[in-house]
């Protein structure tokens, strides 16, 4: 596995504290809450742009000549 990486975050203490008892109530530590969060926003992300239907993007390559 690979190592993961440490960063430093600045939050709100009131955005923290929510975060600490959402983390209590799934029974994860906070840190652990967190990287939950971010991994279902990506996953989230991922899935919505899969679901673009084709054309969509915009891009140079969509156009039809």
């Amino acid at each position: 596995m690979a190592e993961k990486k440490s960063i430093l975050l600045r939050i709100d203490p009131r955005l923290w504290e929510e975060l600490q008892r959402w983390a209590d109530d799934e029974l994860r530590s906070l840190n652990g809450q967190m990287e939950w969060i971010l991994r279902e926003a990506v996953r989230r992300h991922r899935r919505k742009d899969l679901e673009v239907p084709q054309g969509q993007h915009g891009g140079a390559g969509n156009r039809a000549e």
